[in-house]
C-alpha cells in the first residue's frame, strides 16, 4: 500500500502550517515553493482540504490558508482521508462478504489487524505531536 503524491502533498502542507502559521493566512506560493509542490497541484489540494473543513482560504493582499482546526484535533488519517478516501488494505476487510472464500479465508483477520493498526496509527499522529517529535515547537 502507499498513499498517492496528492496525499503526500497535502500531509506536507499541512505540516508546514502547522510548523510556521501561528494562525496567520501564508500564500500558496510560498508554501509550494518551501515544500517543493507544484503550484497548480496545490491549488487543487488545498481546494480539497478546505471543502473539507481543514484549512481555510482568504483573498487579498494578506489573504493565503491558515488551519482552520487545531493541530491538536487534526490527524495524519484526517488529511489521507479527504485525499485518498476510506482506508482499505484489501475489499475484504471494508465488505468481507464480497471474499469469495467467506469466512476459510487464511488472510482476513491479518488484513483486519493490520488495517487497525494502521488507522489508528495514523489516526494518533496529530500534527502538533509529530512537530513536537521533530523538536519544532
Amino acid at each position: 500500500m502507499q498513499i498517492s503524491r496528492e496525499a503526500d502533498y497535502a500531509l506536507r502542507a499541512i505540516l508546514y502550517l502547522t510548523r510556521t502559521n501561528g494562525g496567520r493566512p501564508i500564500a500558496t506560493s510560498i508554501i509550494a515553493d518551501e515544500q517543493r509542490i507544484p503550484p497548480s497541484f496545490l491549488t487543487k489540494i488545498i481546494s480539497r482540504l478546505s471543502s473539507a473543513g481543514i484549512v481555510r482560504t482568504s483573498r487579498g493582499p494578506h489573504g493565503g490558508v491558515s488551519l482552520a482546526r487545531s493541530s491538536t484535533d487534526l490527524s495524519v488519517l484526517d488529511v489521507i482521508e479527504v485525499i485518498d478516501g476510506p482506508i482499505a488494505l484489501n475489499d475484504c476487510v471494508t465488505d468481507p462478504g464480497g471474499c469469495p472464500f467467506g469466512q476459510t479465508c487464511s488472510l482476513h483477520d491479518v488484513f483486519c489487524e493490520a488495517q487497525t493498526l494502521l488507522v489508528d496509527r495514523w489516526r494518533q499522529a496529530t500534527f502538533d505531536l509529530l512537530i513536537k517529535a521533530n523538536g519544532q515547537t
